[in-house]
């Protein structure tokens, strides 16, 4: 069992909640094992908590301790609720083994005393731990512990929707120019508007598809009319055209 205090702080308000209950921020996954292990008035607190920050709670059997799914992101944790000075090797041979498992592994470790911590830092050095490899977030008590590692899990997660967000507007605007150098070359055929380039674009495609399209093709395809049909097609075969218009 942990070592459990008989009193919590409050369960979380409006201050302490990440968001709002209106959406599911993420899925934590708690391990079964790891679950029994604990008091049950800790699990109410944690499952408050997570329900609070707009959290699904599952227990399942899983190894680390908690694993969360934010923004398509899983993040991995351990979390050591009693820190045994007597019986420290169980605990680093676990977390070497799940570092080579997960790729975003961090290591909750409550120390509430001196002697604890004491160990703690001497037993990090000598089971040979680097730093950030994985990360150890020592805290004081069992509550801080879990915060710690919610906070993590929704940061992790943010950052994750972030850089897709970002990648999403890199995209849109290499599209947008990409649409923007067709419109310049297809406009540049006389007497071809836009409603004819995005037409074009629409039916046909690329300016290499436009280009190779027949007549019947561009009429069957389109609304243009049969003369516009007729100058696109001479535009890309006749030098007298493609060697004329000039891109504005």
């Amino acid at each position: 069992m942990a070592n459990f205090r008989p009193s919590y702080r409050d369960l979380p308000n409006k201050e302490h909640s990440i968001a709002s209950n209106a959406g599911i921020n993420g899925v934590c996954m708690m391990s079964n094992k790891w679950r029994d292990e604990q008091h049950p008035s800790f699990i109410h607190f944690i499952s408050s908590f997570l329900s609070a920050n707009s959290f699904r709670l599952n227990i399942v059997p899983v190894a680390p301790d908690f694993i969360f799914n934010c923004g398509g992101l899983s993040v991995a944790f351990v979390f050591v609720t009693n820190w045994d000075c007597n019986n420290i090797s169980p605990i680093f041979s676990r977390v070497q083994k799940l570092k080579e498992q997960f790729g975003n592994f961090y290591v909750v470790v409550t120390l509430p005393t001196k002697e604890q911590n004491d160990s703690f830092v001497r037993s990090y050095f000598k089971f040979g731990m680097e730093p950030g490899k994985p990360t150890f977030i020592p805290v004081q008590d069992l509550e801080m512990g879990f915060e710690k590692i919610l906070k993590i899990a929704h940061a992790r997660g943010v950052c994750k929707k972030q850089d897709a967000i970002s990648r999403l507007k890199i995209e849109r605007k290499q599209l947008v120019r990409g649409m923007d150098a067709f419109l310049r070359v297809i406009m540049s055929i006389p007497g071809i508007d836009n409603h004819d380039a995005n037409a074009l674009n629409q039916a046909i495609g690329s300016i290499e598809a436009i280009s190779t399209a027949s007549k019947h093709y561009i009429l069957e395809n389109t609304d243009l009319s049969a003369d516009k049909a007729e100058t696109i097609t001479k535009f890309f075969r006749d030098p007298k055209y493609y060697l004329s218009p000039k891109i504005n």
